[in-house]
């Protein structure tokens, strides 16, 4: 058995080839930057990424090394490649610092991408389609409030396309420099006071629910006015320096917010994973329309896995018509169907394909 001495003169060398080695591999990376740039295609490619974790996963397998730790590990090592690959071009969330949003974009691209916050969604989409970032993450749904509406009328009316999504497990926490009796307004994003609504009207009936452009936002607020309270992230309010007066008030306890990553080009085909493959539609007003809407689906046993509709804001009581759906946006079964519904709608509008994983740890 090594003494302490030894082992840590074999740490350094293995620090020593631990070293080299990455900058082995940042070379190559860079080299595929390159690539990728001469071709046009996308610096982030999430099914590569998911490819690459679950081999390495299974090269862990017996080697006493938990998977969750590889993914840790790499997910910094794979941040540092595409950092470089994007050449410090940022990727837009909704911040500022602390939202969950911002939580998500840390999940998805790691501590190496450089994350820029904006205000709101429109100014994400705007950010993306100016140059000025590479990717924006935006909140989509929550699984007990439902669609962030504002980023459904963005995506349908934005060329960019979604290129992945990313779960993330909520835990919402009411956040004041006063207790709970003291406390006389409530701030939040929409949705997020949506998702405690029924514990806001048990705790706090008599508060003014006030909605933020984000979930800090209401934190930076709660700071300056002491009869204010946010409903946030407790990472938002260590931040922010502002106590946590209850945890975990969300409504249920399963609370899990989507989030889209959105960019200027379309993923190429999936061969690796399942992929969901979003879209708008647009129908006519007259009877029989919703119906034609399902039926090309129906027929050729797709699954439509989420339907919303929202208003067109074109013209009164026409509506648009949000789908997710389980295929490739290219598969033959789902562009018969497509060319169907053409014929019948008034618009179809591909939003994009991206691998459908769903965990959200």
């Amino acid at each position: 058995m090594k003494d302490i001495p030894a082992a840590r003169q074999e740490i350094e060398r293995i620090d020593t080839e631990i070293i080299r080695l990455l900058a082995a591999r940042q070379e190559c990376a860079r080299i595929i930057g390159e690539n990728k740039r001469l071709a046009g295609t996308n610096v982030f490619v999430p099914e590569r990424e998911e490819e690459l974790l679950r081999k390495l996963e299974k090269l862990a397998e017996g080697l006493e090394i938990p998977s969750a730790n590889v993914r840790a590990i790499y997910r910094e090592i794979i941040s540092a490649s595409v950092a470089l690959q994007m050449q410090d071009l940022p990727v837009a969330y909704l911040g500022p610092e602390g939202t969950f949003t911002h939580q998500a974009a840390r999940k998805n691209f790691g501590g190496s991408v450089n994350l820029i916050p904006m205000r709101t969604i429109g100014e994400i989409f705007e950010a993306v389609e100016r140059g000025k970032a590479g990717y924006g993450v935006i909140p989509i749904e929550n699984s007990n409030a439902g669609a962030v509406t504002g980023a459904l009328d963005t995506l349908a009316e934005s060329d960019l396309k979604i290129i992945a999504q990313i779960q993330l497990s909520v835990e919402q926490c009411l956040i004041s420099r006063s207790p709970l009796e003291k406390i006389t307004r409530v701030l939040s994003k929409d949705i997020g006071l949506a998702q405690c609504s029924q514990w806001l009207m048990r705790n706090l009936p008599n508060a003014d629910l006030v909605p933020t452009d984000s979930t800090a936002a209401a934190v930076t607020e709660a700071a300056r006015d002491a009869n204010t309270a946010a409903i946030a992230s407790s990472v938002a309010a260590e931040i922010h320096g502002v106590p946590v007066v209850e945890k975990s008030i969300q409504d249920r306890t399963e609370n899990v917010t989507r989030f889209l990553v959105i960019g200027k080009k379309a993923n190429p085909p999936c061969a690796a994973f399942e992929e969901k493959t979003s879209l708008v539609v647009s129908i006519k007003n007259e009877p029989g329309s919703l119906l034609g809407m399902l039926k090309p689906f129906s027929d050729r046993g797709i699954n439509l896995v989420s339907i919303e509709s929202r208003p067109s804001r074109k013209r009164a009581w026409e509506y648009l018509f949000f789908i997710d759906l389980i295929g490739s946006w290219d598969a033959p079964n789902i562009r018969e169907a497509i060319a169907e519904l053409e014929r019948h709608c008034v618009f179809v509008k591909h939003l994009g394909s991206y691998p459908n994983l769903v965990s959200a740890s």
